[in-house]
C-alpha cells in the first residue's frame, strides 16, 4: 500500500475516534473536565474528546499508553502532550531518534515522530485514571484498526501493566501470536511475540512512578536503547 493511501486510512480513523460516545460514563467525566478545567489552565480551551492516536504510517515502533490523561492529553487533544509524561517520553523519543523536538505542548507544536506510531489502550479521559474493562472493550477495535495499518511494525512498548496487556491480547486477536497465556508484565519485559514482532513492557513515565524512583532516567533511557537495538538487527 502506498504510503500516502495507509496515510488517509489513518487519518480516516483518527477522526472516527475523535466522534466516538460509546462510554457514557467517559463522556459525560472527560467533558465536565473540559467544562471545569485546572486552574492553571483557565484561559485554555479544553480539547474534551476521545484522543486519537498519530505518528510515522510507516513506524517500526508502536507505543500503547494507558489513556489520556485529564489536563494532559484531554485538553490538547494529543496523545502525552502537555503533562509530565510527555515530558518523559518526547524527551527519550528525541534522544534516540524518533521525534524531531524533545518536548510536546499543543497539536501545533510542530513535533513529527519518525519511524514511532503513538496510541493508547483507551481514548477518554477516565475517572481516577482507571477505565473499566467495557470501556476498554469498546476502544479495543481502534487498537486492532490501527495496527493492521501500520503495516511496518517490530517493536510494541507497552507503557504500564494495562497497556502491556492489552496490546498482547490486541495481537493474540489478530493471530498475531502463537503464545497461549498473557506474558507477565515487567519493566524491561521482552516477549517475542513472533519472528520479527516483540513486545516490550516499561513502567508508566507517570508522575506516582518518576516522583518516587520507581521509575528512573537510567530505566527509562535503557528502554529507548533496547528499541534501537531491535530496530537496528
Amino acid at each position: 500500500m502506498p504510503n500516502s493511501k495507509r496515510l488517509d486510512e489513518l487519518i480516516g480513523l483518527q477522526r472516527t475516534v475523535t466522534r466516538c460516545r460509546l462510554c457514557p460514563r467517559l463522556v459525560r467525566w472527560r467533558e465536565k473536565v473540559a467544562l471545569i478545567k485546572a486552574p492553571r489552565f483557565k484561559s485554555e480551551n479544553y480539547w474534551g474528546k476521545p484522543v486519537p492516536g498519530f505518528g510515522d504510517p510507516d513506524a517500526r515502533l508502536l507505543i500503547v499508553g494507558l489513556a489520556p490523561a485529564a489536563h494532559g492529553a484531554n485538553r490538547t487533544g494529543r496523545m502525552f502532550t502537555g503533562d509530565r509524561s510527555g515530558e518523559w517520553l518526547y524527551g527519550a523519543l528525541h534522544k534516540y531518534g524518533f521525534a524531531n523536538q524533545p518536548t510536546s505542548v499543543s497539536r501545533n507544536d510542530g513535533l513529527q515522530l519518525r519511524d514511532c506510531y503513538i496510541t493508547a489502550a483507551a481514548r477518554c479521559a477516565p475517572p481516577g485514571n482507571k477505565p473499566s474493562p467495557k470501556e476498554f472493550a469498546n476502544c479495543r477495535p481502534f487498537l486492532l484498526r490501527e495496527y493492521k495499518m501500520l503495516r511496518n511494525v517490530r517493536v510494541i512498548l507497552g507503557l504500564g501493566k494495562t497497556a502491556f496487556d492489552a496490546a498482547f491480547d490486541s495481537m493474540k486477536a489478530l493471530n498475531e501470536t502463537t503464545l497461549s497465556h498473557r506474558p507477565k508484565f515487567s519493566h524491561g519485559a521482552e516477549i517475542e511475540l513472533r519472528e520479527n514482532l516483540i513486545l516490550l513492557g516499561s513502567y508508566h513515565p507517570s508522575q506516582q512512578n518518576t516522583f518516587t524512583g520507581k521509575l528512573t532516567v537510567k530505566m527509562w533511557e535503557g528502554v529507548f536503547r533496547r528499541v534501537r537495538e531491535f530496530l537496528e538487527e
